[in-house]
C-alpha cells in the first residue's frame, strides 16, 4: 500500500512538531541555566565588613567589647567560603568575581547582595 501525500504531509508535521518541541525543551532547561554566570563583589563585602571590625574595635571600650569584636571578625572568616561555596548551587549558574568579568552583559546576574545577606546572618 503505498502512502498518499496528506498521510506523508501529516507525518512531516508531526515529526517537526516533535522536533521543535525537544529543542525548545533543551534550549530552556539545559543550554539557557548553562550560560548564566553569577557575579560577585568579594572585595565589597570584604571591605564593608572590614569597616564595621573596625568601626567596633576602636570604639570598644572594654575588653568584652573587643572580644565580641574578633568574634565578628572569626564568623564571618568561617562564613564567607561557606556562602561563597552555596551560591553557585543555589542559581544554578557559574560564578565568578565581579572583577573578572569586563562588563555587564544580559546573562549575568550580581550575586553580591545575596552574598552579602549571607555572611550576615547569624
Amino acid at each position: 500500500m503505498k502512502p498518499n501525500t496528506a498521510q506523508l504531509l501529516r507525518h512531516g508535521l508531526l515529526t517537526l512538531l516533535v522536533v521543535s518541541a525537544a529543542l525548545t525543551t533543551y534550549d530552556r532547561f539545559v543550554l539557557r541555566p548553562a550560560l548564566v554566570i553569577g557575579v560577585v563583589d568579594v572585595a565589597d563585602v570584604y571591605r564593608a565588613k572590614e569597616a564595621e571590625f573596625t568601626q567596633i574595635l576602636t570604639k570598644a571600650s572594654s575588653e568584652d567589647d573587643r572580644q565580641k569584636a574578633l568574634f565578628m571578625a572569626r564568623s564571618f572568616a568561617q562564613r564567607l567560603p561557606v556562602a561563597l561555596e552555596e551560591l553557585p548551587r543555589e542559581c544554578g549558574c557559574l560564578v565568578v568575581l565581579k572583577a573578572a568579568v569586563a562588563g555587564p552583559t544580559p546573562n549575568t546576574v550580581d550575586l553580591t547582595a545575596a552574598l552579602r545577606r549571607k555572611v550576615t546572618a547569624p
